[in-house]
């Protein structure tokens, strides 16, 4: 019979499963063929195949492949809970972002007992059990064969009546799943128990407090001995620690959530700031600027009252009910409503920097990464349904010089029309998604496509950035949109003299000013290039008599508009050096005896490279330069600033 392989047509064997396929075509190593797609569902290798069927084998390069790996691993986890502590219950254990974790009642441990989890777990891997998949007929009989684990039931009366249920088993041990699994163990080839936490039975705080165990496998030991540098590496980048080091941000328990930006962190969001309205106006955006809080009417309108508010902080006043917002998008909506348009105008591309205020639980708070409070750089563009394509190529164009300003790199991830509750004629959805196909195929870059992912009123495009130590952040943003302008009854005239509905493009590529602001401590380490710094130049006098001198330079300085300390401190110069190179100062200028005589500065910078003199007219020019052209690395030192 026949099937398909990356669209490729192959011959195999009548009663061929998707196992059979992936050894015929030789994806036989650790890090291949973890579970495959079969006509865009993931299921288990195990799987058989019929004529016509269309195959994507998942590898851990996938999302599906990892999600399938860790999830696979959290059962072998629980098999070496279990046998270590037979009283232990079971409860969930799903993949998470980097890794697994399983929770369990009755059981209590200790850091002390990772080693002996690692090494039960180990036997386990070596044993190469084969996960078999069992279905289960009803809900009565999955409850008979979990009556001794009252989570287990907990879950199966929750699910809906017609559920399909299912088990897995590897060896002895036998665990409710949907899978899909790995085929076999043999393919977990490194493990390590990170930590253990305590965790609430279904995430509410009146239920039972569980133990959670996070651990992480993988196909190759490289791989983990590459993931456990890199956690080191982000622990002297955490920017909860770095931010209130250089004095940029603070988090107080007054205001939780919702950061105070110091003097210093400012200056680096104001140049975030600028720099984003400059590549508005470059782009063609006007900026528009809407109310923090609105009707309760409005957010009806938009759906939000209804779905979100959980999420939204209201108040009631005047006898009327009022929500701090959410979003930025249905402020936009009023604004366009409020004018007459016609096609020619389009399309109409619409920016606000907009301070939104969600509700978080304060367990899931983060410093900058998670917050109550947050500015987004919105923009919503309207436009005519032969636009989409162009537009969607002016964005990614957009992004890729907005992320390479930063040193970042990015992949790219289109997501689909889900397979149930969406809006929209099927003709809408083909028009739109080959919209934002035909960009990408445009702009040349490999991108991912994510079936049936897409928002429930349109395809998306997202954006995921890479940082220095190569961690993935999922950052910008490209929705269509084609439910907000009819709930908004919102239109334009066209080339027909008829009322018409514009498409609609949600868009933002910092994602959350905030967020970002935190990944660029982490990228940069604290050490910004020049444009973005806080600490752009320091000049150190070496003796009291210098320092009319390091004065003068900073005014010189300050004048050409670059941010300038001056340390006329009692301190020595080797501690001034050093107290300039911890607040990670750019450029460090010495005034001595030698430098007032010829009008001149020593510089240093903060790698500790010693320049010598300089000629102030020519450092000036140089770094006028740098910072114009938002240099990543400094002229003057090696290191990537």
């Amino acid at each position: 019979m026949q099937i398909y392989y990356n669209n490729q047509p192959i011959e195999i064997p009548e009663g061929s499963s998707a196992k059979d396929a992936a050894d015929q075509l030789h994806l036989n190593s650790p890090h291949e063929a973890l579970a495959v797609s079969i006509n865009g569902k993931t299921v288990d290798l195990s799987h058989p195949l019929q004529n016509g069927d269309r195959l994507i084998f998942w590898s851990f390069e996938d999302r599906e492949g990892k999600e399938v790996f860790w999830h696979t691993s959290a059962h072998v986890l629980a098999q070496a809970v279990l046998r270590l502590w037979p009283d232990a219950q079971p409860t969930i254990g799903p993949p998470i972002e980097n890794g697994f974790y399983y929770d369990f009642a009755n059981l209590t441990i200790s850091d002390a007992d990772f080693e002996k989890i690692e090494n039960e777990m180990q036997t386990i891997v070596a044993a190469n059990y084969k996960s078999q998949r069992e279905a289960i007929a009803s809900k009565d009989e999955a409850l008979r064969l979990f009556a001794n684990n009252p989570y287990k039931c907990e879950l199966i009366n929750s699910f809906e009546a017609n559920s399909p249920l299912s088990a897995y088993r590897q060896g002895e041990f036998f665990d409710l799943c949907r899978g899909p699994h790995l085929y076999n163990l043999g393919k977990i080839k490194a493990l390590k128990v990170m930590k253990t936490a305590g965790a609430y039975w279904r995430g509410d705080a009146k239920n039972e407090m569980l133990t959670r165990i996070y651990a992480i496998t993988y196909p190759d030991r490289k791989l983990l001995k590459e993931y456990l540098q890199q956690l080191e590496e982000a622990k002297k980048r955490d920017h909860k620690i770095i931010g209130p080091k250089l004095d940029l941000f603070s988090l107080k328990e007054e205001a939780p959530g919702m950061p105070f930006i110091h003097p210093k962190g400012l200056i680096v969001w104001n140049q975030l700031v600028a720099y984003i309205r400059e590549c508005h106006n470059k782009n063609g955006y006007i900026e528009i600027k809407t109310p923090t809080m609105m009707t309760r009417e409005l957010w009806e309108i938009s759906g939000h009252w209804k779905n979100y508010r959980e999420h939204m902080f209201t108040s009631h006043v005047e006898e009327r009910d009022f929500a701090i917002k959410p979003m930025n998008c249905p402020g936009c909506m009023l604004y366009f409503k409020g004018h007459t348009h016609s096609y020619r105008e389009l399309p109409l591309r619409v920016a606000e920097i907009g301070n939104v205020h969600r509700f978080e639980p304060s367990g899931s708070l983060s410093g900058l990464f998670r917050v109550r409070s947050f500015h987004q750089d919105d923009a919503h563009i309207f436009m005519k349904p032969e636009d989409i394509q162009s537009e969607i190529t002016d964005v990614l164009a957009f992004a890729d010089n907005l992320y390479s300003t930063f040193g970042l790199s990015y992949r790219l991830e289109l997501s689909t029309r889900p397979l149930e509750n969406t809006i929209g004629t099927d003709e809408e959805w083909e028009i739109a998604t080959q919209g934002l196909k035909g960009a990408l195929d445009l702009n040349g870059r490999e991108y991912r496509i994510n079936e049936g992912d897409g928002a429930f009123y349109g395809p998306k495009i997202d954006f995921h950035i890479k940082d220095a130590i190569n961690r993935s952040w999922q950052c910008g943003t490209v929705q269509l949109d084609m439910a907000l302008p009819k709930q908004f009854d919102l239109h334009y005239t066209g080339s027909d003299g008829l009322p018409k509905t514009p498409v609609m493009i949600h868009r933002a590529l910092f994602g959350s000013i905030e967020r970002f602001f935190g990944i660029l401590i982490e990228h940069y380490a604290g050490r910004f290039p020049l444009w973005l710094s806080p600490s752009q130049i320091r000049i150190i006098n070496v003796a009291d008599r210098h320092e009319d001198y390091a004065k003068k330079l900073g005014q010189q300085f300050r004048e050409a508009g670059f941010h300038v300390e001056i340390d006329a401190s009692n301190e020595s110069v080797n501690k001034k050096v050093r107290n300039a190179q911890l607040a990670q100062t750019n450029y460090i200028l010495i005034a001595g005896d030698q430098e007032v005589e010829h009008g001149t500065v020593n510089l240093r910078t903060r790698d500790n490279t010693v320049h010598g003199e300089l000629d102030i007219a020519s450092f000036l020019k140089t770094i006028e330069e740098e910072r114009k052209l938002r240099s990543q690395i400094s002229p003057f030192a090696k290191e990537s600033a």
